[in-house]
């Protein structure tokens, strides 16, 4: 299987369309189908779905968290100031679900661009092989808008993204042991 991962040669840092983080306003979500929350080892992340830019992507993050599938899974490529890449159970960045591959959603730089707290799907080299590997953006990199798909966008929380172990090298590989998604879980099944 081929690794599902962004090059580190795509690390640049300019341009907002989204709103950056506002760890205030998102205290009380106001639609809990799509806010979704990520328990890490220093706290919680609240993320909010964007199923109007990627619906296929959206319900394949809702269906894997309803399986459970991303509970105790590493995150195991970490770029200093670039970007935390999780969501393969092994470890490796060859790793995805059973489901089949997913068609790319990109969108146009002018509707949604990489900033800090954005969240995208990683995948090969062939844009249509995003499966269950996401990333979350420490800063802005134009260099991948319209290259990869987003999903959803961290409101409150990047403090806590902020503190994942940061890996080794150009290729980020975090050594062992890694920081771990402790839980993940939507906001309408949380009780």
């Amino acid at each position: 299987m081929q690794r599902r991962t962004l090059l580190a040669s795509t690390i640049a840092a300019t341009g907002i369309i989204m709103s950056d983080t506002n760890d205030a306003a998102a205290q009380a979500p106001a639609d809990k189908e799509n806010t979704l929350y990520f328990d890490l080892k220093d706290g919680r992340v609240t993320i909010q779905l964007l199923p109007d830019l990627a619906p296929k992507h959206v319900e394949r993050i809702k269906t894997l968290v309803r399986q459970g599938f991303y509970d105790g899974t590493p995150f195991h490529r970490v770029i200093e100031g670039f970007m935390a890449q999780g969501g393969d159970p092994t470890g490796t960045g060859t790793g995805g679900s059973q489901l089949p591959d997913l068609v790319a959603e990109f969108s146009p730089p002018a509707k949604a661009r990489y900033i800090r707290g954005t969240c995208g799907m990683a995948r090969t080299q062939s844009p249509n092989t995003a499966n269950s590997q996401f990333f979350i953006m420490f800063a802005p990199a134009p260099s991948l808008d319209g290259q990869y798909t987003i999903w959803g966008r961290v409101t409150s929380g990047m403090d806590v993204v902020d503190k994942i172990k940061r890996g080794q090298g150009g290729s980020g590989t975090v050594p062992a042991p890694a920081d771990k998604l402790i839980k993940a879980q939507l906001a309408s099944d949380a009780g």
